[in-house]
């Protein structure tokens, strides 16, 4: 038997969240099981937990977790994996696990310079950086305002920027001003008088594109006096569409495209010291509510990381 962190219910996770015993799996042709030594903890989880994305009781038990990193127990017949392989499982489910069984296809082979925890934690967030730039074209060219430059795909989206040669600026809270400054980046503080700010940092260039990772009317309003809708993407502002900007979420062909193609550039960059990924907070069954609840409140850098053992 092995554990699984599951939710019985919509609401505060530390009264729905739950430890049980199932079964280990077995893979069948074309699947992988993989030993989990790490997972990332996402603020979607946290949503699918509270019941933000909706609450259909039809869909109970839920089992967040989306990404995984560990070694594989097993692997279905004729497989290129073989027990004791270190990889890295996205995307994927039912990652708060002790055990986690996927398809070889979105299994991919950790670099050996790469930790457990930091692998598991980069490519949903690094997915979607990547995704935002190719879907702007983002160049050297360009200048680019960052909102929430500080967070899980902000700041591969500021990493990703500067390394094509953009100017970036980037909102963050004051705490995180010097880590954007040592970045390269131009931080301003979100809040009254946000576009003034980014006029201020901005001084005789014009902001070219805008990439918005936290979607606040606040982040939106400020983008369009800006810049032309046509270069605002967001990964959040869904309520904001009809003006015009693009809002993705990896469901187009576009998009798929994108993140696929970004998985092993993003595990050889994290492996080299390019791309850092930074571990806030490591959690385990015992204290998972209170991780789940720390998440989506002001936290550290960086990111929330599972560890079964």
């Amino acid at each position: 038997m092995a554990k699984k962190l599951i939710a019985t219910g919509y609401g505060d996770p530390s009264d729905v969240l739950e430890v049980t015993d199932v079964d280990i799996p077995k893979p069948g042709k074309g699947e992988v099981v993989v030993e989990v030594r790490a997972a990332g903890l996402n603020p979607y989880d946290v949503k699918l937990v509270r019941g933000f994305l909706g609450a259909k009781p039809e869909n109970l038990p839920l089992s967040p977790g989306a990404e995984a990193a560990g070694v594989v127990h097993a692997a279905g017949p004729g497989s290129e994996f073989k027990a004791g392989d270190e990889v890295v499982v996205y995307p994927a489910s039912a990652t708060l696990a002790e055990y986690v069984v996927s398809g070889e296809d979105r299994v991919h082979r950790k670099p050996a310079g790469l930790g457990f925890a930091e692998a598991a934690s980069l490519l949903l967030a690094g997915v979607t950086a990547v995704d935002t730039l190719a879907t702007l074209g983002v160049t050297g060219d360009d200048v680019v305002l960052v909102h929430g430059g500080a967070g899980a795909v902000g700041s591969i989206v500021v990493t990703e920027a500067l390394a094509a040669g953009a100017t970036v600026i980037a909102t963050a809270a004051p705490r995180n001003h010097d880590h954007l400054r040592a970045q390269g980046a131009i931080p301003v503080p979100y809040g009254d008088g946000l576009t003034d700010a980014v006029r201020e940092a901005r001084g005789d260039q014009r902001i070219t594109a805008v990439i918005d990772t936290v979607g606040t009317d606040e982040a939106i309003d400020v983008s369009l006096e800006l810049v032309a809708p046509h270069r605002i993407v967001s990964i959040a502002a869904w309520g904001r569409v009809d003006d015009g900007i693009v809002v993705i979420d990896g469901s187009s062909e576009q998009s798929r495209h994108h993140r696929s193609a970004a998985v092993e550039p993003l595990l050889t960059d994290a492996a080299s010291g390019r791309i850092t990924v930074e571990i806030a907070r490591r959690f385990g069954f015992t204290d998972a509510g209170a991780a789940f609840d720390e998440l989506l409140g002001a936290h550290p850098r960086g990111k929330f990381v599972f560890e079964p053992r």
